[in-house]
Parts: structure tokens; C-alpha cells; sequence
């Protein structure tokens, strides 16, 4: 019996796979757990349907990542800290605190969770870089200065 995967499943296959398994397995597990749904003509076409609007919506976002790159490419962010005059910041600049600066300054709003700064904190005054991930295959690369307030 063909089925279709609404779900990812180990050793069978990916969600929207259209998979051969045997009747037992898909009328008495797989379609009663809402794991899978028989691969009826209609829902071959439903399917097909599916996978052509999510494939579009994907290109479109994948296009606005690469145009965020882009723009964010070559920035350079300023961030202040009180800092002594050893030039050591009291506390640490984070991810947090740069994505504030971003928005501030270049009015783009990018996710803390996804800003990874080169060493976690920064705790002495300088320029850094800091890796954003706009997309599972899209990185853009800021600079950013820490200076003294």
C-alpha cells in the first residue's frame, strides 16, 4: 500500500515521501497515528499542490535572506560599554546587545538566537566579527567595534 508521510520517520522516510509499506502497518498505525495518509489519486494531487506552494514560498524567502546578506555585508556596527582605562568593559557584549544595535542603527531586525559572536563574550574594547544566519544555507558576516562611553 502506497502511503503519504506527514511526518518525518526514522528508517521509513521524510515528511510529503509517497512510501510502499505493507497494509497492516498503514491502516492499523501509521493513518490511525496521523503519521501518514493513504496515496489516493486526490491526495496525490493535493500533494503535489502542497509541495509546489511550499517550494515557492521557500525561493521567496530564500531571496529575501540573500538581499539581507547583501545589505549587511560590509556594515560596521558601533557598540558603547563603560570600560576602564585598561580598555577591560565591565560585563560583556553579547548577542543581544548587537542585534539592539543593529536594529538602532541600520534598522534591520535580525533574531538574538541567531547572531553566533567569534569567542561568546566579548570583554575588552576592539573590532569583532559575528556570524548571522539568515537562512539553514545563508550567513552574513558583521562587523562591529566596542568602544568606550
Amino acid at each position: 500500500m502506497d502511503v503519504i508521510l506527514k511526518q518525518d520517520i526514522q528508517g521509513l522516510g521524510y515528511s510529503n515521501d509517497i512510501v510502499k509499506v505493507k497494509s497492516g502497518y498503514a491502516r492499523n498505525y501509521l493513518i490511525p497515528k496521523g503519521m501518514a495518509i493513504a496515496a489516493t489519486e486526490t491526495n496525490r494531487k493535493v500533494q503535489a499542490e502542497n509541495l509546489k506552494q511550499k517550494s515557492f514560498k521557500e525561493e521567496k524567502v530564500r531571496k529575501e535572506a540573500e538581499t539581507l546578506a547583501k545589505a549587511l555585508d560590509g556594515i560596521t556596527v558601533k557598540i558603547g560599554a563603560k570600560a576602564a582605562e585598561s580598555g577591560k568593559i565591565f560585563g560583556s557584549v553579547n548577542n543581544i546587545q548587537i542585534a539592539e544595535a543593529i536594529k538602532d542603527q541600520f534598522k534591520y531586525d535580525l533574531d538574538r538566537k541567531k547572531i553566533i559572536v567569534d569567542g561568546d563574550q566579548i570583554k575588552e574594547l576592539g573590532t569583532y566579527t559575528a556570524e548571522v544566519g539568515l537562512h539553514k544555507e545563508i550567513k552574513a558576516i558583521i562587523n562591529f567595534e566596542v568602544f568606550a562611553e
